[in-house]
């Protein structure tokens, strides 16, 4: 058993209470210098001490015993020498009784009321600190479970979507393209639109919830181990949110976290497995509901002087494997094609004084084998299973980005005019993305708490160009009339947050919170940040506003409205209202 000292001390304290308050209720017996002894040995019986701890404990009580009578000696010997203080002290003697002897203690009379009243008191102390640490009841539990800690919170939501009257009735669902396809566009053939989105018709009073539920384990040698489970409408990567109603049925749990973790003693924290994004980020680019599947290595804060710390982050994410038997109809596999996330983050904190923190980081992702590639002739009229290319399609998207048609399909010579031409679309653009962030915290005054934050992303690798040469002229969107890509590399945004604590931790806290985000189109892939903001994607701008309060340090409100537009091509203007009930445990 692991007995911690102050738990031994705080033990032992109520047992001396409760013996001593039986003592002075009786004769006070002469001084026992076995006493201590007894009360050890008692609760070596009882299970509380082990006999190395009895022993120790033992050694420890003579030795103080042996220091309290030399200090009674050496007080003694400097006792005055005077006459009348002898004879006082000689009186003081016998008034105190016969058998008081040199070096005995006086103890005062202590009321019974008051001797309860401390009794009671320590009792009462010393059992809830044994509640909170779980030492009252020994052996209760297995070890294992102390090594666990269970957290989670629980999110009720009023969503309502507002979409302006003039919004084009004509934006493509490529995503949904994609997975229910592949799609005919030979409008011949074809007797049906592609999936189309909802631009015009609102979507009010929507009641949807977020639960999740985790466990972390502390584990020996600096190792841990985290698992998470949420919810959500689908397995799509930003949100964790799930619309209520469908006739009360039941709602899906999704494994959101898994991962493992080892602390160096070099200040750098290895995880692997899918966990929360170990970047410094804004939901510009990354939403906050994004988690990342892959291995890390992060350096959390290594101090350079007193106020000042380096913080850095490197990390490898598979984002698609090339599936092992594609196509599955064909005695002919393709090869495997893999999609990466490489990522690096440099960062530092200053704090500038008391009140004043200054917090920024440059990173640079890249975004390996993600765009699509146009495939060589395929023959699906004669019966060929795929094109070779079909893989090059994106697994998950949003909206925004530049598109093209990746198959090249041959047409039937005895029937071009009606041959089909069912087809996938891929991303025209590749994306290395430089990602610069910079937070200032500060005080105002009444000590409230003020927050400016700015986020800039460029696309390195944006090329019109060559998003024409890799497309061979097959892109279907973010053309003006002419024909021309209407799209660009830049996204940025910038927000303010100002109130009692800039996190709803203890009752009465608040803040309010406003900001602007604008977004081109090929500034990042579309399907990773922020599924609110102009529902998601890119291709977007425009300002939200929104407060919170804290109801209780575990329950708070949330409210916000966000206004968004297109940046180019056909009208999509989207608003988007949130009243949020929180609850952490």
């Amino acid at each position: 058993m692991n007995f911690q000292p102050n738990r031994l001390a705080a033990m032992v304290a109520v047992t001396l209470a409760l013996s001593v308050g039986q003592a002075m209720a009786a004769p006070a017996p002469a001084p026992s210098d076995n006493a201590t002894v007894n009360l050890i040995r008692l609760l070596v019986k009882q299970g509380v001490l082990t006999q190395a701890q009895s022993d120790t404990l033992v050694r420890q009580a003579e030795a103080e015993a042996q220091q309290v009578r030399q200090a009674q000696a050496q007080r003694t010997a400097a006792a005055p020498a005077a006459a009348g203080g002898a004879v006082a002290g000689a009186a003081a003697g016998a008034a105190a009784g016969p058998d008081v002897q040199p070096g005995d203690v006086r103890v005062p009379y202590v009321p019974e009321i008051v001797r309860d009243q401390i009794r009671d008191e320590v009792k009462g102390e010393v059992m809830a600190q044994a509640k909170q640490e779980n030492w009252a009841s020994p052996n209760t539990f297995p070890d294992w479970v102390s090594r666990l800690k269970f957290s989670g919170d629980v999110r009720a939501r009023d969503e309502s979507h507002f979409f302006s009257d003039g919004n084009s009735n004509q934006v493509v669902d490529y995503n949904g393209l994609n997975r229910n396809g592949p799609y005919d566009v030979n409008s011949n053939t074809s007797h049906s639109l592609p999936p189309i989105l909802n631009t015009r018709e609102n979507r009010e009073n929507r009641f949807r919830i977020r639960a999740r539920l985790g466990v972390l384990a502390t584990l020996p040698d600096d190792w841990s181990a985290g698992i998470r489970v949420a919810t959500g409408s689908d397995d799509g990567p930003v949100s964790t949110s799930q619309t209520l109603g469908d006739d009360f049925e039941k709602k899906s749990i999704w494994l959101d976290q898994a991962w493992v973790r080892w602390k160096s003693p070099y200040h750098t924290d290895f995880t692997f497995g899918r966990a929360e994004n170990p970047f410094m980020h804004t939901d510009l680019l990354f939403s906050d509901d994004l988690q990342m599947d892959g291995i890390s290595a992060k350096v959390p804060n290594l101090k350079l002087t007193e106020n000042t710390s380096l913080f850095g982050t490197l990390g490898a994410f598979p984002l698609e494997y090339g599936s092992d038997s594609w196509p599955s109809n064909s005695q002919d596999k393709g090869k495997s094609e893999d999609k990466w996330l490489f990522g690096g983050q440099l960062g530092s904190e200053w704090k500038l004084n008391d009140t004043n923190t200054l917090k920024g980081a440059v990173a640079y992702y890249r975004f390996d084998n993600i765009a699509g590639r146009r495939s060589s002739s395929c023959n699906l009229y004669q019966g060929e299973p795929a094109c070779d290319t079909d893989w090059s399609q994106p697994e998950f998207m949003q909206k925004g980005n530049t598109v093209f048609l990746l198959r090249n399909i041959a047409l039937d010579p005895n029937d071009p005019q009606d041959t089909p031409l069912p087809q996938y679309v891929g991303l025209a653009s590749e994306f290395d993305l430089l990602d610069l962030n910079l937070q200032w915290d500060t005080e105002t005054f009444n000590s409230m708490k003020l927050r400016l934050q700015g986020n800039y992303v460029r696309n390195l690798a944006y090329d019109e160009d060559k998003m024409n040469r890799r497309s061979d002229g097959q892109i279907v969107n973010n053309l003006d009339d002419d024909g021309h890509i209407q799209s660009g590399p830049n996204a940025w945004m910038v927000q303010t947050t100002y109130g009692r604590s800039l996190e709803m931790q203890d009752a009465g806290d608040w803040n309010v919170f406003a900001g602007y985000k604008y977004i081109q189109p090929d500034a990042m892939p579309d399907g990773f940040n922020d599924s609110t903001f102009h529902l998601g994607g890119t291709n977007a701008k425009g300002y939200y506003i929104g407060a919170n309060y804290a109801i209780n340090k575990l329950i708070s409100v949330e409210g916000r409205w966000l206004s968004a537009d297109e940046v180019y091509g056909d009208p999509l203007s989207i608003n988007v209202f949130q009243l949020d009930l929180n609850a952490h445990f």
